[in-house]
């Protein structure tokens, strides 16, 4: 298929519908239909009870399909669900799952070597109408895929946010589309200002670095360590967890969660956003109310620890660097 140049949306032939009724899933299977009707006061429209997923699959050099981690999202995914008050998708059926609608729409799986992938977003919602604030007693559970390019392509810059993404206590460790909406007003004013993403900073102190609306960050110290924020508030990114295995591992150089002091970000070699999407994308400048940090500015990016790690990790999802036992799951 032809190269795919923007992460956005396209409608495949086949998704994964399975439905949740009198305290059991029922036996899923794919559908053609890409549309959801439900009723104007389902749980979902009126109070959010939605969780999801993304995971990507890619072909390696030899045509084979592989599918990064999913065992990693089938566990994020229920402990959103058990936060949100949702049953749990059985794991195991949320890893055949996966294996059913990539096989369905193989021939969209991007071939080698382009810089595209096939995108996979598993999601939940509630379904029966309510109107008192209570959960669902309804789900569906959904699994559609999408061809996709890359989230960033060129160095990212970021603004420091002055509004809270998680609060203490709540939902920011969770997969849950309420934290999402919560972005989608900061990201509008950054982008009307000339930045790609927004850098949040801990709600109870306002003085410790978080993650950005769609990716975690992480910073190369001087020394050549890796570090990324540690906190209760954010999204235990897979991804990130994969870097900082792959920077001792692959790399041989030190990495850890630590907390991160926004007072501090300047003082870094590099910085880079990783996730499902982003991969490992660089960051090029961050800008604290005016007080503007760059990166990279010993050696370009080609040279770079955060481009190492990105051609390591994009390697052991591809198939071209030997992934840890139990990394990538083969879809055939």
């Amino acid at each position: 298929m032809d190269s795919i140049s923007r992460f956005q949306y396209r409608c495949a032939p086949y998704r994964y519908v399975a439905r949740y009724r009198d305290g059991k899933w029922e036996k899923g299977s794919l559908s053609t239909e890409a549309t959801i009707t439900l009723n104007e006061s389902a749980c979902v429209f009126q109070y959010a009870q939605n969780v999801f997923e993304g995971l990507k699959a890619r072909k390696s050099p030899d045509g084979r399909i592989l599918c990064f981690r999913p065992d990693k999202n089938a566990a994020r995914m229920a402990d959103s669900c058990r936060r949100m008050y949702m049953p749990v998708f059985p794991e195991e059926m949320f890893i055949d799952a996966v294996r059913e609608v990539v096989l369905a729409n193989r021939d969209l799986v991007p071939e080698y070597g382009d810089g595209s992938s096939l995108y996979i977003r598993p999601f939940m919602i509630g379904t029966d109408p309510v109107l008192g604030v209570r959960p669902a007693t309804e789900y569906e559970f959904r699994i559609f895929v999408s061809p996709v390019g890359p989230y960033f392509n060129r160095a990212v810059s970021l603004r420091v946010c002055d509004y809270d993404r998680a609060a203490p206590h709540g939902t920011g460790k969770i997969k849950a589309g309420l934290n999402y909406a919560m972005s989608l007003f900061p990201i509008a004013e950054a982008h009307a200002h000339g930045y790609d993403e927004n850098l949040y900073v801990d709600a109870a102190t306002r003085t410790y670095v978080e993650e950005t609306g769609g990716a975690n960050i992480f910073f190369i110290k001087e020394d050549g360590s890796l570090v990324t924020p540690k906190s209760e508030t954010i999204l235990p990114s897979i991804t990130r967890e994969s870097l900082l295995y792959v920077a001792e591992h692959y790399l041989g150089i030190p990495a850890r969660e630590e907390r991160i002091p926004i007072c501090e970000i300047g003082g870094y070699e590099e910085c880079g956003l990783c996730g499902t999407a982003a991969v490992i994308s660089p960051v090029g400048k961050i800008d604290d109310h005016g007080i503007v940090h760059t990166y990279f500015r010993r050696s370009p990016y080609a040279a770079s620890l955060t481009a190492k790690a990105r051609e390591t990790l994009s390697g052991i999802m591809e198939g071209t660097v030997e992934a840890p036992q139990g990394w990538n799951l083969e879809i055939r």
